[in-house]
């Protein structure tokens, strides 16, 4: 017979209640950690690029993984209006191991390294048939296979668009402008400095010239004016 509290619950009901509490909310960590450090595919910041037809464009994809990676397959694909059609594929046996890779498209090549975790292509001499969507794929065992993928799409055009830089122009030239005006209010001020500068040391010299002047004629004046007053003996 199960033992019973003062409130009437049976107290193995509430272990065992305790102990589901505490596996939910350890798998829930074991969850969470296992998603944190699982595989990780990416084709980089921009998913998407515009090339011009007849060019070789880098299609980008990288994998990282905290737990690491032991037979880690990875391929490409390219959808063709829903129909995957397979580029390349392979299988890393372990970290900085470079895998053997077999390519299934005569302008596909692979230009990745397991030494940096890079798993991209270079798709050669491209034509408006291979505008789309790309798609890298890997599974890490490590992780019970679990699948990862990531999309790079790519547009095909005849010619690259042309950027149009009014707004550019316009701005540096208003500023060029400006800037040169501001140079030349600048030079025009220190001339006038210099010339006004010059102006006042010559005006300081003729006064000090013309109160030497003056002194000495009124030297010269006064012993004039002795020298008729002295009486004859």
């Amino acid at each position: 017979m199960a033992a019973v509290d003062k409130t009437g619950s049976s107290v193995s009901g509430r272990l065992r209640s305790g102990d589901l509490l505490h596996a939910g909310l350890a798998a829930v960590l074991l969850l969470g950690a296992w998603s944190v450090g699982g595989l990780e595919v990416s084709t980089g910041k921009v998913s998407s690029i515009e090339a011009m037809n007849g060019s070789t464009v880098l299609l980008p994809c990288t994998y990282s993984s905290c737990i690491g990676i032991k037979n880690l397959y990875f391929n490409w694909k390219y959808n063709n209006n829903g129909t995957l059609l397979k580029l390349c594929e392979a299988e890393i046996p372990t970290e900085e191991v470079e895998p053997k890779v077999h390519v299934f498209h005569d302008r596909v090549e692979f230009v990745g390294s397991s030494k940096t975790n890079n798993i991209s292509i270079l798709l050669w001499n491209i034509t408006f048939e291979d505008e789309g969507e790309y798609i890298c794929f890997a599974r890490n065992p490590k992780e019970k296979n679990r699948n990862h993928s990531a999309i790079f799409t790519l547009f095909v055009v005849d010619q690259m668009k042309e950027v149009d830089n009014t707004l550019t122009v316009i701005i540096v030239s208003v500023l060029g402008g400006v800037l040169g005006l501001v140079i030349i209010l600048m030079v025009i001020k220190a001339v006038v400095l210099h010339f006004l500068r010059n102006g006042n040391e010559k005006t300081k010299e003729c006064l000090v010239s013309s109160s030497g002047n003056d002194n000495t004629e009124n030297g010269l004046s006064g012993a004039k004016a002795d020298n008729k007053g002295t009486p004859k003996a």
